[in-house]
Formats: structure tokens, sequence, C-alpha cells
């Protein structure tokens, strides 16, 4: 839960395809009804990305038109605006399984992902779950993890950034609910659209594969707000405030693997650290709205720098009140997870919320699903999350409940399904 954020910039393409029988498309025929919202495209790298929100609210009638594009430098799923709702899954190769398996389950998922981000129907035994929606900015991301490259034959191919997370004393992770061979982020802004893939990728795996593990996850609706703003968790704080933006210099080089990397398959890919993190929400509710700006070191209805200004305001860490204090205390989270205050450490944080209900003395199981992006975790997560480890004070209010990671590959060219590099080089 660093102290950085994802605007809510998009691009828009509209699907123009027809049915037979069926005249203008319901994708197109929304494409013409006054689409006016935006989606990241997976190639659009900066273009479009807005570092602060905009004066314009979506409007919630152009949601289901708005289409990222599944070619392109990177995947999307990364840098596009937060979705509505989300799917994270993650498979495990079936016994038997192995390279040419699991490079032609990429290739369907990836001729699935296209078709459907596309507002086109599966090729195989769709299940109309979406019929009446446009793609609704739907994207689906693809990863690879540590258990993958043994079961495949390819080690030698294995990252040295993909070497497990080091312990935290925080963690309480759940084995079966960590890890995995494949990982697949789902993300729309119509929860039909998202169960729709993430039935299609489930479907798609066939003999190939089997879930280990899946959780769903949500975000505020474009067009809820009266213009686009930070995100809030379900702590009621604004989340994501200093999130990297493409428009900085040095974006590319914190976030994605360079054309030049090592192993060269990963090029212009990425490294995604997913954690289910439980909030104690019953606990986090009895502190005063005082004590809780505390402990994040933000105002809770602005986001603004305990140290003063508006939300954007660089935070003042040496300021003292009238007794000597610092306005923003030692242990506050914002203050902890600065990337000055990191040796430069960034990540691009692009979480869900979740919640599973209640336990049987009425405890919500709700939280952050949080995923946050890097060139290379033991520059990015890693270091940030040790230091919060020795003395954060939201430490106190969450769990860290399972964890993953994964290396992401660049997109795929035209006529290339994703991780074709990896699997056929």
């Amino acid at each position: 839960m660093a102290d950085q954020s994802t605007s809510e910039a998009s691009r828009e393409t509209v699907s123009e395809n027809t049915s037979p029988g069926e005249g203008i498309s319901r994708r197109r025929l929304l494409g013409t009804a006054g689409a006016t919202g935006l989606v990241l495209g997976a190639a659009g790298g900066a273009a479009g990305y807005a570092a602060a929100p905009s004066d314009k609210a979506v409007p919630l009638s152009s949601v289901g038109a708005d289409t990222a594009m599944f070619h392109g430098k990177h995947q999307a799923g990364i840098t596009d605006a937060l979705h509505a709702r989300g799917h994270l899954v993650a498979f495990d190769l079936t016994a038997g399984a192995g390279r040419k398996e699991a490079a032609a389950l990429l290739r369907r998922w990836s001729t699935t992902a296209q078709r459907l981000m596309a507002g086109e129907a599966a090729a195989q035994d769709d299940t109309d779950v979406a019929r009446d929606a446009g793609p609704s900015s739907l994207t689906v991301t693809f990863g690879f993890g540590h258990s993958f490259f043994a079961s495949t034959g390819l080690e030698k191919q294995r990252p040295v950034a993909l070497d497990p997370l080091p312990d935290f004393s925080s963690d309480h992770l759940d084995k079966a609910r960590s890890n995995g061979d494949l990982w697949v982020q789902i993300g729309a802004n119509d929860a039909l659209v998202a169960f729709h893939a993430l039935r299609a990728i489930q479907k798609d795996a066939g003999s190939a594969a089997h879930m280990r593990w899946q959780m769903n996850g949500f975000n505020r609706s474009p067009g809820a707000t009266a213009q686009p703003m930070t995100a809030r968790n379900l702590m009621g704080q604004l989340d994501g405030t200093r999130n990297p933006k493409p428009a900085e210099s040095d974006f590319d080089e914190r976030i994605f693997v360079p054309a030049s990397g090592d192993p060269a398959w990963m090029a212009n890919g990425s490294y995604a650290v997913v954690r289910r993190i439980r909030m104690l929400l019953d606990d986090w509710e009895q502190l005063s709205v005082k004590a809780q700006e505390d402990v994040i070191g933000r105002k809770k209805s602005t986001g603004a720098a305990l140290s003063g200004g508006d939300e954007t305001t660089g935070m003042n860490l040496d300021k003292t009140d009238a007794d000597g204090n610092l306005v923003v205390p030692i242990n506050a989270h914002a203050r902890i997870t600065r990337p000055d205050q990191n040796g430069g450490a960034a990540m691009l944080r692009r979480p869900f919320s979740f919640h599973d209900g209640f336990d049987t003395d009425g405890v919500p199981d709700a939280g952050l699903l949080f995923v946050c992006w890097q060139a290379d975790p033991v520059r990015g997560f890693v270091p940030v999350q040790r230091k919060l480890d020795r003395g954060d004070a939201l430490s106190e209010f969450i769990r860290h409940e399972s964890s993953g990671l994964f290396a992401v590959p660049g997109g795929a060219a035209e006529g290339e399904y994703v991780g074709q590099r990896l699997l056929e080089g």
C-alpha cells in the first residue's frame, strides 16, 4: 500500500465488427452513441496518460465502448486506468504438461484475449455472458511464475529477478493461495465482461493447466465521481497519490525491462508482485480520524500531506508543530514509502479492493489485492517492504495473507502470442 497512484486516463478505439444478420454490431452501435471515454492501449506508452485528474468525468453511457489494444510494445493492464472490476487467477501446469502444451495454451489464451478485448465473442463455446455489452476497457495480462520454468525445461531462461521474494515479518502467507506456474490478470469496467473473460480463460486451460487460486476485486466505477480522482481503499484513504507517471523521464527505466534486457524474451516486460492484504477494519475504524491520518501521514478527506498543501504538494518531512513534534510522524506510512526515503525505489501500483464476506464473528474478510509493477522487484518492491517491516504504523492494521511474483513479458506483435519468444526461442 505504498504512497503511489494510477491516473484515470484512457484512450478509445471502437470495434466495428459485424456479425451475419446483425447489420451494425452492438459494439459499433455503442461506439457511435457519443462515446467520449478514453482508455490507454498497450502500445500507447506515455501518450494519453493523464498525470493529474482531468476536469471532465467519463459519462457512464460511454463505458461499454472503451477498448484497450491487445497487440503492442507492452501488455495491456499495466499502465491502463484502474478497472471497476478485476480477477486475478493463477494456474499450475498439469502433470505431464510441458513446453509444447504451455505454448499451445498461451496461443489459445492470446487468441481469446485479443477477441474479447476487441468486443468479439470467444472463438469457441462462447457463454454469451457479455452478449449485450461492449468491451468495457477489458484487459487480459499474462505472466510466468518461478515454478513454470522447471515444469517446461526452461530453467536457463528463468530471470534472476524472478527469484523468490524474501520473508517479511508481517507475512501470514497461505501457500495454497500464493505463487503458481502461470498468472492472469483480468480487468474491465463491467462485472459481466470481466467474468466472461475469466470463464473463457478457465475453459481454454483445458487439460494443460488447472486453477491454483483465484481472487476477485473491484474499484470505483468510471464516472462515479464529479471528476476523475485518486482511488480510495476500504480504509477510506486516497490510495496512491505518488504513483510514477509515464511523463516522468525515468518511468520506463523503473517499470519496464529495457529492450536490451536479460533474458532477451523479457524485453519491454515487467515484474508483477501480487499480495492479498487483509485490512483489519474493525480495529482501524475504532481510531479517530486524526489517529488514522497520523498512521498514514495524509489528510483522509483530501489526501494532502499533514505538512500542508493539497494532494500533489510535496511532503515536508522536517516540519514540526508548536511542541516541536514532527507533523508527519516518523512511522507514518506515506513517509516510509516515499521513493526518496528508499534509494529511489518506485513501483507502479494498480490494485483492487476485495471483500470476501464475513467470518462467524462478523469480521469482514476485506482489504487490498495489491498489484505493483517494476523493472526489477529487488530494486522496487523488496526495499520498500523491508523498510515497512521495520516500523510502519499501518502494519498493526493489515495482514499479508498471500503472495506471488510473476515475470510478465512484453506485448505480442501482430501474429504473435504472449510468451512466444520464450516458448519458441
